[in-house]
């Protein structure tokens, strides 16, 4: 006698996902998700936004109470806090928020140290530098970046590799995002050494969550163009892991 269905008590703690055709819907969803979407790419940037326009204010002027670096430092930070409260009274994930938060630390702390107002960009800097290497890298050795973030994102990390069809596709995803990364390092770097702090700071703004829309706009063209159905696909039973097993067996803790 068949068991009768009894619902996943985890389930009711989870939005409910979006159900998906094909594969490239699938990996357009995923990779807006995990990259915030607009408004945690806008809160990403906000707090170098706040730190450039209390410079270009504070800079010229006497008489205040602190230095224009401390000045400018202390609105970066308490823009980050100000959007993770909102987060926080939202009743929202303040994960993108504390993406904006840990950088922005990180750069007023060595910023403060060396006492120089465009060491604030440089972990930004190498943090791209970083990014453009590693996306190459993963590209070269066939397991390319975007292949773990959609992984991660179905909670198996690495089955996807198995499938040359999503290796090949994430290759090209991976590429398309290294733009990004690459154009940010090659003209920040320059603006650095010759510490033009006001052009930093558009810069920053400009090649920040632009770019990345720039670059997720070409990635949509690129997945719009496939119909790869989700049936018979490597992410078919991660991508739903409420969906009990026909086996009969509950599902593992």
């Amino acid at each position: 006698m068949p068991r009768p269905e009894v619902a996943d008590p985890r389930s009711a703690e989870r939005p409910a996902e979006p159900q998906f055709d094909y594969v490239e819907e699938f990996v357009r969803y995923q990779l807006s998700k995990s990259l915030g979407g607009p408004r945690g790419m806008l809160e990403s940037a906000l707090p170098f936004i706040a730190f450039t326009v209390v410079w270009v204010v504070s800079r010229d002027r006497t008489g205040l109470p602190l230095s224009p670096l401390y000045l400018s430092l202390g609105a970066a930070l308490a823009t980050a806090v100000v959007l993770g409260l909102i987060r926080l009274v939202q009743r929202q994930s303040v994960r993108f928020v504390l993406q904006a938060i840990f950088p922005t630390a990180i750069a007023a702390i060595i910023a403060a140290r060396t006492g120089r107002a465009e060491d604030v960009f440089l972990p930004g800097i190498l943090y791209n530098g970083f990014l453009a290497l590693i996306s190459a890298f993963t590209i070269a050795i066939r397991k390319p970046l975007v292949g773990f973030i959609i992984g991660a994102a179905i909670g198996d990390p690495t089955g996807w590799m198995s499938d040359r069809g999503l290796v090949k596709m994430t290759s090209k995803l991976t590429a398309v995002l290294a733009v990004p990364y690459v154009t940010r390092f090659v003209i920040q770097l320059p603006l650095f050494l010759t510490g033009h702090i006001v052009l930093l700071g558009v810069a920053k703004v400009v090649l920040g969550w632009p770019l990345l829309l720039a670059a997720l706009f070409v990635i949509g063209l690129m997945l719009s163009k496939g119909r790869t159905p989700m049936e018979g696909s490597s992410l078919t039973s991660r991508s739903n892991p409420v969906a009990a097993p026909e086996s009969g067996h509950d599902p593992q803790p």
